[in-house]
């Protein structure tokens, strides 16, 4: 591998590219999750240099930050996790520095020592530095677990406190910086990130990026594989390894007219391009709204566009999320509940309502089962406003963020009318852009600029964001579409399968398709059987269909060695999250916890670290 030079000598070249159109809204509230303070020293730029070491499973690099700290600071504290510190020097010249006691959540703050300074000083803090082959972030792929099977694969994955793993940071939501970056690859791989990207392999493997908006820790992203670009429109596109390509970009046909939607709505997309990154298998999310760059799971391809529900998703934090940001993780559900949000208007726009209507009828089942689920374990997760000190932020990560806080969203709209929340919702993104909010701040905006006191007191603002459970003004989304589908899983729970229903099921949405599937569990073991012949379950290749089905026939204690076997191929090839945590506990909870484990210690060696989190501790392994 190539060996990187100290980024001192060249730091004034890459330094005149720096460039931060918008000054970025500091947060003031206390961030829980990182060790530093942004108060007495602040990180505003980063230029990085990485080589890529497949071999070890390494990243060696050097970061330089641009660092602008209070007169009487005398110390910048970054966040580190199981990183490597060869070197620390400040404008040039070699200082002290030293790593304290690990937390077993936040890792480890590395405290620099900063010469005497002015306020408006600029001080420029270089740090070399490696990884840990067991990095958080970090996902090393051999060639197998690839879809081309021939070249190795490297992802991160950064949120929430993760990038503190691979980039010594100041790692919170309420922190921004722009970066330049130069990645050195093997010659044969491509390397994207969340920022301005090549279309074409360089020759010596040699990447250089930019990234002039101001972005959080948790957005930055590293890809490194055997990768191909096919473009979508102007400004959109998709990569994918190349024997994936062309059905990657089928599916997505439809991505330019989804930005073009959300412009229409909460105004101008303001990252340039808008491209997605089709992941192997591995990855333990379905998207991750890294700027510029979505990363998305294999699983949403699935040859009928039926679940590009996602994407719309990762496009909509855009607005909500890397343009508006939560200020720490306490605020979450700014991210997440916005976002479901304004991913249901954006499907709205593109595909109708009756099709929008079913996403916020699968989300309402998801809201109250989770909330039933929480209040019986852990009443407080159940909070809009969750207070995560000491525990880690991926606690949050549940749907009361997401579900509960699109039907708060939904009830504000209905209690003013879109006209109105729209209106609200495009100032809220336009003052706000390239900054944070704290819930407290959204509280206050919306008592002062929206709402009378009659529709405050209507809504019931303080049970839905600082109250546990379900308030009982939640709205319940219904959708038409469903009607003959809730029909025909009453008359199947009764009296079996019937002609009728395999006819309805060939015609069929995702949707109608999943909502039968949630609506029959409870029946038979042998009808479900009867079922499975009828409309070959066990063998759908659609990942949603497929989680949703092995979960409904475990709780019916239903056993075949095809399904058995099906369940085992599922949980080995799919690593994302959403999907093995529920099949799990299927498991299980009803009689098969010997095959849970034993297909875990056969699949857990390629699932991410985070899904490996999650699933250690429900299964004891």
């Amino acid at each position: 591998m190539a060996q990187i030079a100290s980024l001192s000598a060249g730091a004034a070249l890459l330094l005149a590219t720096a460039c931060a159109p918008n000054a970025p809204k500091m947060a003031t509230k206390k961030d829980v999750h990182t060790f530093a303070q942004p108060d007495q020293a602040r990180v505003h730029h980063l230029n990085l240099a990485l080589d890529v070491d497949f071999d070890a499973k390494q990243l060696r690099g050097v970061a330089l930050w641009n660092v602008t700290a209070e007169a009487n600071a005398d110390t910048l504290i970054l966040d580190t996790d199981r990183l490597s510190v060869q070197s620390v020097r400040v404008n040039g010249e070699t200082t002290a520095y030293v790593l304290g006691a690990p937390d077993a959540i936040l890792g480890t703050p590395l405290r620099i020592a900063l010469p005497k300074h002015g306020p408006e000083d600029t001080l420029r803090v270089e740090v070399a530095y490696q990884t840990h082959p067991e990095a958080g972030a970090l996902q090393w792929l051999s060639a197998e677990q690839t879809n081309g099977k021939t070249h190795p694969f490297l992802f991160t994955q950064s949120q929430a406190i993760l990038a503190r793993t691979w980039i010594p940071c100041q790692d919170g939501p309420g922190i921004r910086f722009t970066y330049n970056a130069t990645v050195q690859v093997p010659s044969h791989l491509m390397a994207v990130m969340s920022a301005e990207n090549p279309q074409t392999k360089t020759a010596d493997g040699t990447y250089s990026f930019r990234m002039p908006q101001a972005i959080p820790s948790y957005l930055m992203a590293l890809a490194v594989g055997d990768l191909a670009f096919a473009p979508l429109s102007e400004r959109t596109g998709v990569y994918a390894e190349p024997s994936f390509l062309s059905a990657c970009a089928n599916e997505f046909v439809d991505v330019e007219k989804m930005v073009q939607a959300a412009e229409s709505l909460y105004g101008p997309y303001a990252w340039g391009r808008y491209d997605l990154l089709v992941l192997p298998a591995s990855f333990p999310f379905g998207g991750m709204e890294n700027p510029r760059l979505t990363f998305a799971t294999p699983t949403i391809v699935a040859g009928d566009r039926s679940l590009v529900s996602l994407v719309a998703h990762e496009l909509a934090h855009s607005w909500s999320g890397n343009l508006v940001t939560n200020a720490t993780w306490n605020d979450f559900w700014l991210n997440e509940g916005f976002t479901v949000y304004f991913e249901n208007r954006i499907m709205e726009a593109v595909y109708g309502k009756e099709y929008a209507d079913m996403l916020a009828t699968l989300s309402h089942r998801e809201l109250l089962e989770t909330v039933d689920e929480f209040m019986q374990s852990a009443p407080n997760d159940t909070k809009l406003a969750i207070d995560l000190t000491g525990r880690n932020p991926d606690d949050g990560v549940t749907a009361i963020a997401y579900e509960k806080g699109f039907h708060f969203l939904l009830l504000i709209e209905k209690t003013v009318g879109r006209p109105r929340w729209d209106a609200f919702l495009n100032g809220y993104f336009e003052q706000n852009g390239f900054g944070t909010v704290t819930t407290e701040q959204f509280e206050k905006r919306i008592t002062t600029e929206l709402l009378s006191d009659e529709e405050a007191a209507q809504i019931n603002l303080d049970e839905w964001i600082h109250g546990t459970g379900l308030p009982k003004n939640c709205p319940e989304p219904t959708a038409t579409r469903f009607d003959r589908v809730d029909a025909l899983a009453k008359e199947f729970k009764a009296n079996g399968t019937n002609a009728t229903l395999t006819a309805a099921w060939a015609e069929w949405s995702t949707h109608e398709r999943l909502r039968l599937l949630q609506s029959i569990e409870g029946a038979p073991a042998d009808a479900l059987r009867a079922l499975d012949a009828a409309l070959r379950l066990t063998e759908t290749t659609n990942a949603e269909l497929a989680a949703q089905w092995l979960q409904t026939a475990a709780k019916a204690r239903l056993q075949t060695p095809e399904l058995a076997a099906a369940t085992r191929s599922f949980l080995v090839r799919v690593g994302r999250r959403k999907f093995l945590t529920p099949t799990y506990e299927a498991l299980l909870k009803n009689g098969q916890a010997e095959l849970a484990r034993s297909i875990y210690r056969e699949a857990r060696p390629g699932y991410h670290a985070v899904a490996r989190g999650t699933l250690d501790a429900l299964l004891n392994e």
